[in-house]
């Protein structure tokens, strides 16, 4: 198979069986790619990967056999942040924003939120529950990720002004 992983071709020989998140992993070092439930229930292993209509979308790499991925380009956490090491925007209203506790379903729901805020540029609350509702977090208790994904809407528009904590309603 043939895949661009983060701006980076990698060709290899890949059994059938062998999931995404395992090949990208175990084979190409990203391990910022994590395995939480092995089920896809949880979201924490959330790349975004090339599709038909040649944008990228957030999937759950341990549903998706590694084949899957022959031809397309994927973009794991490590491949998030631009070439000089700026953070995406959504990486660094997580950051700001605290939207984070022990870090396990960060790559995923930092993906997640990219394909959203890409298909909806100005969500809702409700919408970003909704959009983000595949991702689980055991930690936050997603006030302050919702507050995160508002503020990387509003920089990702150019808007001047943070979404305040109190614009949050839970």
């Amino acid at each position: 198979m043939s895949v661009d992983v983060d701006g980076s071709r990698y060709v290899d020989d890949v059994e059938p069986r062998t999931l995404l998140v395992h090949h990208l992993r175990e084979r190409l070092g990203k391990i910022g790619t994590v395995v939480g439930c092995d089920t896809s229930n949880c979201g924490s292993c959330t790349v975004l990967m090339g599709s038909a209509d040649g944008e990228q979308h957030s999937v759950k790499s341990c549903s998706v056999l590694a084949v899957q991925a022959d031809g397309t380009a994927v973009t794991t956490i490590e491949g998030l942040a631009g070439p000089d090491g700026a953070l995406h925007a959504v990486q660094q209203a997580f950051h700001e924003l605290h939207a984070l506790q022990c870090g396990f379903c960060t790559p995923g729901m930092i993906l997640s939120a990219v394909d959203l805020l890409r298909d909806n540029p100005a969500p809702t609350e409700a919408e970003i529950r909704a959009g983000l509702s595949g991702n689980l977090c055991r930690c936050t208790g997603y006030q302050n990720i919702i507050r995160a994904v508002q503020s990387a809407a509003a920089a990702l528009q150019g808007a001047a002004t943070a979404v305040l904590p109190s614009e949050v309603t839970v």
